[in-house]
C-alpha cells in the first residue's frame, strides 16, 4: 500500500515527545508506518538497549535528526553488518504528526503528472476557442471579448455646435409660437410667484430722444447740372 497519502498522530504523546521517547512513540501498534518484525521490537521484548541493534542483521529504526519539540526524523534501514546499512525509508514527525517522506521517484512522477495535466488542460481550452469556416479559414473566438463589449460603456457622440441658420430658424419659430400663444403668467424675478399678465401695470414708454443728425454735404441740384449742357466739342485738326 502507498503510505505517502496518510498520516498518524496520538495526541496523548505530544506533550512528552523528546529524543528519548520519540522511538517509543513511533513503535505504537496503531502506527501504520511501524513494522513489528523489525529488530527494534526484538530489543524491546528482550529489554535490551538500542546499542544492541548494531550487532544484529535486519530491519531497524533509528533517530536520524531531532529538533525538539517540533521536528523529528526517523529512518528505516536494512542492516547487513555492524558497519554497513541500506536506507529504506524516512519518516518525519512535525508537532506529533507522522508522515512518510516521498522518495525521489515519487516526487519526479508527481511533478511530471502535474505539468502534463496543466499542459493538456491548456490545449483543451485553446481548442475550444478555435473556429474554422471554408470561406474564412481559422480564427479565434473568445467569449470574454463578447462580454467585455457588452459591458463596455458606449462612447458618447460629441454634440456639434449649431449653425447660424439653425439658430435664426429656431428663434423665428419661437417668436411665431409666442405670438400665437401669448403667455398668461409672468415671473418677474427668479424665486417669486408667477403673476398673471393682466395684473402687471404697463409703464409708459419713454419718449425717444431726438437724434441729432450731422449735416451732410449738399448735393448738387440735378436741374442746375442739366442746364449747363454737355461740354463743347473741339474741332479736330486734319
Amino acid at each position: 500500500d502507498n503510505l505517502l497519502g496518510i498520516s498518524w498522530v496520538d495526541s496523548s504523546w505530544i506533550p512528552i515527545l523528546n529524543n528519548g521517547s520519540v522511538l517509543d512513540y513511533f513503535s505504537e501498534r496503531s502506527n501504520p508506518f511501524y513494522d513489528r518484525t523489525c529488530n527494534n521490537e526484538v530489543v524491546k521484548m528482550q529489554r535490551m538497549t538500542l546499542d544492541h541493534l548494531n550487532q544484529m542483521v535486519g530491519v531497524e529504526y533509528i533517530l536520524l535528526h531531532a529538533q525538539e519539540p517540533i521536528l523529528f526524523i526517523i529512518r528505516k534501514q536494512q542492516r547487513q553488518s555492524p558497519t554497513q546499512v541500506m536506507p529504506l525509508a524516512d519518516y518525519y514527525i512535525i508537532a506529533g504528526v507522522i508522515y512518510q517522506a516521498p522518495d525521489l521517484g515519487s516526487v519526479i512522477n508527481s511533478r511530471v503528472l502535474t505539468a502534463v495535466h496543466g499542459i493538456q488542460s491548456a490545449f483543451e481550452e485553446a481548442m475550444s476557442y478555435c473556429r474554422y469556416h471554408p470561406s474564412k479559414g481559422y480564427w479565434w473566438h473568445f467569449k470574454d471579448e463578447e462580454e467585455r463589449e457588452k459591458t463596455k460603456p458606449k462612447a458618447k457622440k460629441k454634440e456639434e455646435p449649431s449653425s447660424i441658420f439653425q439658430r435664426q430658424r429656431v428663434d423665428a419659430l419661437l417668436l411665431d409660437l409666442r405670438q400665437k400663444f401669448p403667455p398668461r403668467f409672468v415671473q418677474q424675478k427668479p424665486g417669486e410667484k408667477p403673476v398673471p399678465v393682466d395684473q402687471i401695470k404697463k409703464e409708459p414708454e419713454p419718449v425717444p430722444e431726438a437724434v441729432k443728425t450731422e449735416e451732410k454735404e449738399t448735393v448738387k441740384n440735378p436741374q442746375s447740372a442739366g442746364a449747363k449742357g454737355p461740354p463743347e466739342k473741339r474741332m479736330r485738326l486734319q
